[in-house]
């Protein structure tokens, strides 16, 4: 597992780099699915 830590003053942050990916790849995946969601409502309403 990646990990970064980030240090900021006297704040401390760990990031995991993986965890940070499947987030991003979920939202863009769950974003297709709503844009082909609604072009398929627009191809009904022709």
């Amino acid at each position: 597992m990646r990990r970064k830590l980030i240090i900021d003053g006297n704040a401390v942050y760990e990031l995991d780099e993986d965890c940070m990916l499947k987030k991003r790849l979920d939202k863009e995946e769950s974003e297709k699915r709503r844009a082909a969601e609604k072009n398929a409502e627009k191809g009904k309403e022709k």
